[in-house]
């Protein structure tokens, strides 16, 4: 709900552009209080932001993410990249606090109302009258744990600070002529044509000596570094543990077979039915639907004193056109297949008995059950072991909670063993060598790539006292513990160790470079005399959104490559693939676009600009306020 609330306010544009976080006030006294002073990792206007007020930050953030993203890879928020993004997020909040502050940039009341009232959610909750349901309106707010006061203040600095270069991106905009050219450049086509040097094609011309080996591997010493390893072993309780422990009585077999063999029949129950119809939509007055009942119920008391008349009296007065020649007889059909107020009264009926009147979108129908078939029932041998596994899941699924207290318990009491976890639930005790902290980018998902259980089987404890883990859960009723039978510390891998990866290594870099000088100086060469160029492929039309199957770097460097001369020539490394050369033979006219995608073109030119004003004035208010990053971008 907050998020929709977000989406509808009217300076969300500027909000996104801006990348601005909310301000979050953690309410406590800060950890630097105890631990001393912090360093200070950035400086807005002679105002330092320190590392626990990056933390902290990022924590909150991470938190709040996982919590919105539950599947969301928890490696994506802990890496040095994200922690970065969230300090130049707080330095962009400072500096807009900063630069409102000075400019005396506030948000009026009626400003803040005016806000409120256009998001949806809200709007939602106005009385009759115009006034505003307080009690909802706090519910709403509460469901997102927060208060009217607490939410209307950060909207209201929320709003103030989107004033700082809203005004400056409001001033963006382009006439039709200027957005169509900028457009038309953006979104041209270009024929071209591309010769290829693939590195494979080189790599038999790479010869490499042992000393050449020799040193690539002192220059890429991390390359050749064993990661820790363990191995261990591991137990899983999950559903189908649980199921497949259950001991089942003969006797409540049966009983569940006598109880339930309507459910186990193939197919479905069927009825045969006849139907007089009166009709009467809903288009009719009252005193017409009134009459028309009246006589639908007329002829329900002729029917039922005389039961046989029913097929006559159906071709006579019923006004189904498909069913009344037929006496009225709609055929066999199955739940489901009729409106609801016609089947929960023919469902109801036993063969042979007509119904009182009954209403529906139609009108007024009286129905008479002519035939019923039942499914047929199996024998119970043919549906014993349905019915065995039927009443094992229902059973685990009760049992799963009490059991997985016990497993918990077990390995945990006992920690020294997973043995009596396995005796005492009839678990199966699983092994794994070459178990690393993080598992590998083609790992099968399992235990073994649960972040949460290697953490655990990492941990000192489990190193250093091969003592078991805590019951991990891993979601979905299934839980797992673990332990180290033994571990080997990461180790530097010795140049004869890795012989043959170095080499593979160095064959794949030198076939680069040899790709790479190819394509060089076929380049120039056909620069020179384009007469000269041979081994192209056939030539293709290319844009923005139609790559037609390029690698990006050739389709930049094709729609990038200055076109005053014709053919245009350019060149691009594909790093270990090899090297292209790009030939851009024309510029291809633009097709006629419709209207209504120049509108759309133009609209997102002015926004194009307004962002990177809005980006230019950012920059200058950085210098104004003289922004300071004390930590290298990684």
């Amino acid at each position: 709900m907050l998020e929709s609330i977000r989406k509808h306010s009217k300076f969300v544009m500027i909000l996104l552009f801006l990348l601005i976080i909310p301000s979050f006030i953690f309410v406590g006294i800060d950890q630097s209080y105890f631990s001393g002073s912090s360093p200070t990792v950035a400086r807005v206007d002679g105002q330092d932001i320190t590392q626990n007020d990056w933390d902290n930050m990022h924590r909150y953030e991470s938190d709040r993410l996982r919590a919105e993203n539950p599947g969301i890879d928890s490696k994506l928020l802990d890496s040095p990249e994200a922690r970065y993004a969230t300090l130049e997020r707080m330095v962009r909040d400072r500096v807009f606090q900063v630069a409102a502050q000075k400019m005396h940039l506030v948000t009026s009341d009626a400003a803040l109302a005016r806000t409120l009232q256009s998001i949806p959610a809200i709007a939602s909750l106005r009385k009759p009258d115009g006034s505003l349901d307080a009690d909802g309106y706090r519910a709403l707010l509460a469901a997102q744990g927060m208060t009217p006061e607490g939410y209307e203040a950060s909207l209201r600095r929320d709003m103030s600070l989107a004033q700082v270069v809203g005004n400056v991106m409001n001033t963006a905009l382009a006439t039709p002529a200027v957005a169509n050219a900028a457009m038309d450049a953006f979104l041209q086509r270009r024929e071209i044509q591309v010769a290829q040097f693939m590195a494979k094609d080189f790599a038999d011309q790479v010869k490499p000596t042992e000393a050449e080996l020799k040193a690539y591997y002192q220059s890429h010493v991390a390359q050749f570094q064993q990661a820790e390893q363990a191995k261990v072993e591991y137990v899983v309780l999950d559903l189908k543990s649980v199921r497949d422990a259950i001991t089942l009585n003969a006797e409540d077999v049966q009983t569940y077979y006598k109880e339930n063999a309507a459910r186990l029949a193939d197919g479905q129950e069927e009825r045969r039915a006849s139907h007089i119809l009166i009709n009467a939509p809903k288009s009719m007055t009252a005193e017409e639907r009134e009459a028309a009942k009246a006589k639908a119920q007329e002829i329900v008391d002729k029917v039922k004193a005389d039961p046989a008349s029913f097929a006559a009296t159906a071709k006579a007065q019923s006004q189904d056109a498909g069913s009344a020649t037929a006496g009225g007889d709609l055929g066999f059909f199955t739940r489901g297949a009729m409106v609801p107020e016609f089947e929960q009264v023919a469902f109801a009926l036993d063969k042979g008995a007509i119904s009182d009147v009954v209403e529906s979108e139609f009108g007024y129908h009286i129905i008479q059950v002519t035939d019923v078939k039942q499914p047929e029932v199996p024998r119970f041998e043919q549906v014993r072991e349905k019915i065995e596994n039927d009443l094992k899941e229902q059973q685990a699924q009760r049992k799963f909670a009490e059991v997985a207290e016990l497993f918990a318990n077990t390995v945990y009491e006992q920690s020294e063993s997973l043995q009596p976890a396995v005796e005492k639930l009839g678990l199966k005790l699983q092994t794994a060598e070459g178990v690393t902290r993080e598992p590998a980018a083609d790992a099968q998902p399992g235990p073994l790539t649960n972040e949460a259980f290697l953490e655990a089987l990492f941990s000192a404890d489990s190193i250093d006292n091969k003592r078991n883990t805590d019951a991990i859960d891993l979601g979905a009723n299934e839980m797992v513990s673990g332990r180290v039978v033994s571990y080997q510390p990461a180790k530097q891998l010795s140049f004869e160790e890795v012989t043959d990866k170095v080499k593979e290594l160095f064959v794949v870099q030198q076939s680069a470079v040899l790709a790479r000088q190819a394509g060089e100086a076929k380049l120039a060469e056909w620069k020179a005399d384009a007469a000269k160029a041979e081994g192209l492929l056939p030539a293709v039309v290319v844009a923005r959104d139609n790559s037609v199957g390029m690698p990006p770097a050739v389709l930049n460097a094709a729609l990038q490559a200055k076109t005053d001369a014709l053919p245009a020539w350019e060149g691009v490394s594909l790093g270990d693939a090899g090297y292209a050369i790009v030939k851009v033979n024309k510029i291809v006219p633009q097709t006629e676009r419709a209207e209504d995608l120049d509108r759309q073109a133009s609209l997102q030119y002015v926004q194009l600009m307004a962002s990177a004003e809005g980006a230019a004035y950012y920059e200058l208010l950085k210098k104004k306020f003289d922004v300071q990053f004390k930590v290298a971008r990684p």
